[in-house]
């Protein structure tokens, strides 16, 4: 079975490992929920899965079960009632170095074979997976399905080839022969073995936990280890089927599924702290808050880290062709799921004196009424805002949203409750625009996660752009923009956040957003700010997870 599934998959590795290669767009996996494309029922059929879900156990047979947690509400207004099982950490763990021993010995080609039936059992099931992502997180329909689905195998796809690829290029053996003088030669064959680091563990994030938490399973499994997988406990619908399916797949193929596990907690009862100290565990990956995160470097020693955190992402604006265009592009960016994702930009810079157009100077007033105005239009049509918008997660970004408005701050659009006639239930608010002078730091040079946006008057351009780059060195920034018609412009924007280790997006237009990371092109979170320490994806997020062991002996001549 196992060449078989090697077999079956190897032109979808090849795309990939090519795709690393030019970083042109490619697609694994269709990321649009078309009946053509996954098949007429799929969708209902993802729906019907989804719902056998709620109100009952979800089965997972794996050691050291406890009991049962589990406490999710879907921001759509109803609770999941589903109970995982809690496991006993220490018996996670065992059982992970048992099985990882027989996998670790496997062929590359034969990991890779069953690393890749699992992305294509997931993309068979990624309605049921846009149901349980979008339950979980309260992001809309279409995103659900693309995040929590297609997009999330292209990230589990992308991880699984550097790893195939920096494991390939270590030879498994050599002649080594050197000759000295008189014709004395000495000859040694070497062996070496690639090696796995240990046991595993996957935080994941509450509002993208398959899109953030593919990369390291996939990484981890590539490089011959096992995964524990620790599910935020307000999304482990997503993972707790990722789980299922994966060691479904293992068992079919005469593995272990041990070497893929759930670790479901709940908030008053966290497993993440307990199983990140743990001597066993060599590898954490981390999605999300800054606290946690750097409590993790604090203590996590033992392991491999990587990590992607917080950050205050900026937009500067010196000049555009298209106000009302750029407006447009700016209002989606800050409207999009609320503004809970990653990438967001939550700081907006603007000259003070205003920006050149192709229709002559704008002011400054003229600049920020055309943003406020364009997310007013595109939030204009009811059904359409409940869908771009999503839902607001969790009570505490409700309650920063409430607490933004504060001494020194201008509201230049009020937040507001949006109705979705499918869910009446549903915490769905509009984006909140605030301007802030550039000498209330303590305002906007902090992260506000959720649909906080702050304007600030400056000086001129260069003045926004070093605020920009003040932000990233200090709090991270995963991504930023720039909008400039003047080349020179460009070239120093690019030098000054590049130096700030964000990546940045220029002039964007139409419906390319400063908030999307396409897999297989663009390097999500550069790891040289705060923001994080790992690269979705690159070499070094893979190389770490395992290590060379060579051995030598007298070849005969």
């Amino acid at each position: 079975m196992h060449d078989s599934l090697f077999s079956r998959h190897e032109e979808r590795l090849a795309g990939a490992l090519d795709a690393l290669k030019s970083r042109g767009h490619w697609d694994a996996f269709p990321e649009v929920p078309s009946r053509k494309i996954y098949g007429e029922d799929a969708a209902s059929e993802g729906e019907t899965a989804f719902k056998a879900r709620l109100d009952r156990p979800f089965e997972i047979d794996q050691p050291g079960t406890l009991g049962r947690v589990g406490n999710e509400i879907s921001p759509y207004g109803f609770p999941l009632g589903i109970g995982y099982p809690r496991a006993e950490p220490s018996e996670l763990i065992r059982a992970a170095e048992t099985a990882m021993s027989r996998w670790s010995e496997a062929p590359l080609a034969e990991r890779a074979g069953v690393c890749l039936e699992v992305l294509e059992r997931l993309n068979e099931r990624s309605f049921e997976l846009a149901f349980a992502t979008m339950h979980t997180t309260g992001q809309g329909y279409v995103m659900a399905f693309q995040s929590g689905g297609p997009h999330a195998q292209d990230r589990g796809l992308e991880a699984l080839a550097y790893a195939y690829q920096e494991v390939a290029a270590i030879p498994e053996s050599s002649l080594w022969i050197k000759r000295f003088g008189k014709g004395e030669v000495i000859r040694l064959r070497k062996r070496y073995r690639t090696m796995p680091r240990g046991v595993g563990l996957v935080i994941a994030c509450s509002t993208f936990p398959t899109w953030n938490a593919y990369p390291g399973l996939f990484a981890d499994l590539m490089t011959g280890n096992a995964a524990i997988v620790k599910p935020h406990p307000g999304a482990v619908l997503p993972l707790a089927v990722t789980v299922e399916v994966a060691r479904g797949v293992l068992v079919e193929a005469g593995f272990d599924p041990n070497l893929v596990t759930l670790a479901a907690d709940s908030e008053d009862e966290p497993l993440a702290k307990e199983l990140a100290s743990r001597p066993e565990v060599r590898i954490v990956d981390y999605t999300g808050g800054s606290e946690f995160g750097e409590w993790l470097e604090r203590n996590a020693r033992q392991a491999a880290l990587f990590t992607e955190k917080s950050g205050v992402n900026s937009i500067v604006i010196d000049s555009v062709d298209d106000l009302r265009a750029t407006a447009e592009n700016i209002a989606f960016s800050l409207s999009l799921y609320s503004g809970q994702m990653c990438t967001t930009s939550q700081n907006v810079f603007i000259p003070r004196s205003g920006i050149d157009t192709r229709d002559g100077r704008a002011g400054y007033d003229d600049v920020t009424s055309a943003i406020v105005d364009a997310v007013d239009r595109l939030l204009s049509d009811p059904a359409r805002a409940a869908d771009v918008l999503g839902c607001i997660k969790s009570e505490a970004t409700l309650a920063r949203l409430a607490s933004a408005k504060g001494e020194g701050v201008r509201v230049l659009r009020e937040t507001r409750r949006v109705a979705n006639s499918e869910f009446p239930e549903a915490r769905v608010r509009s984006p909140l625009i605030l301007e802030v002078e550039p000498s209330n730091e303590g305002a906007y040079m902090r992260e506000m996660f959720g649909p906080v946006s702050y304007v600030i008057p400056t000086r001129d351009t260069d003045h926004g752009l070093a605020l920009a780059a003040r932000a990233a060195r200090a709090k991270g920034a995963i991504t930023g923009a720039v909008y400039s018609t003047d080349d020179a412009v460009v070239e120093r924007a690019e030098k000054i956040l590049a130096g700030a280790g964000v990546p940045v997006s220029f002039n964007l237009t139409g419906p390319i957003w400063v908030n999307q990371a396409a897999a297989f092109s663009d390097y999500h979170v550069s790891g040289a700010n705060p923001a994080g320490s790992a690269t979705l994806c690159d070499a070094a997020f893979v190389a770490p997870r395992f290590r060379i062991v060579q051995s030598r002996i007298p070849a005969d001549g």
